[in-house]
């Protein structure tokens, strides 16, 4: 079984929306804009590059992320990677072909196919709808979260709303930056 890993950047209060700048947020862009940048506290960005064998993201993410995340050298290990899109309305050639190798997932049922098959972690991008419906059916294994020390408010939040069963977390990994933010790392105990 596949590990499945939740990634994200998160406001203290819970918002991911739109933390790279991506338009129609009002805050679009807030992990720039008011928190000191200190490369030691996205070490894990990297290691995630390094240690993930797959990407799962919607297709909103998707949508956003292709354009860019192809052409950046940040980024350079990802565009050999298999990457799967889970939506209902996207198609095939809507997928842009610079990108390596992309697979359309139509249901949460094929993610769970997919987390049952061989291979090395698989990593969520963005999604906070995705997100939403992983955790809900219990397809999350660990959480990667850069905490930024900022209210925000209004926006898409990564933890569903939906009246489901406790769900216990144990922390692995933690570190508090000279910025304020925070690194949690937790695995889902099922």
């Amino acid at each position: 079984m596949r590990t499945l890993i939740s990634t994200a950047f998160m406001s203290l209060d819970g918002v991911v929306e739109a933390p790279g700048g991506e338009p129609g947020y009002r805050n679009s862009g807030w992990t720039f804009k008011d928190v000191e940048f200190l490369p030691e506290a996205f070490e894990i960005k990297e290691r995630e590059q390094r240690e993930s064998a797959a990407i799962l993201m919607g297709r909103v993410s998707y949508e956003a992320f292709s354009p860019v995340w192809p052409d950046m050298a940040e980024f350079a290990r990802y565009r050999t990677m298999p990457k799967y899109v889970v939506s209902t309305t996207l198609t095939d050639d809507r997928l842009v072909s610079n990108w390596g190798e992309t697979r359309i997932l139509r249901s949460l049922d094929e993610v769970a196919a997919l987390k049952r098959t061989e291979g090395g972690p698989i990593i969520v991008h963005g999604s906070a709808t995705l997100n939403h419906g992983l955790s809900d059916a219990g397809l999350i294994d660990r959480y990667h979260l850069l905490v930024y020390p900022l209210l925000l408010g209004a926006g898409k939040r990564l933890f569903s709303t939906a009246d489901v069963d406790t769900r216990k977390l144990k922390l692995v990994e933690h570190e508090v930056y000279a910025n304020g933010l925070q690194k949690q790392v937790f695995d889902v105990l099922h």
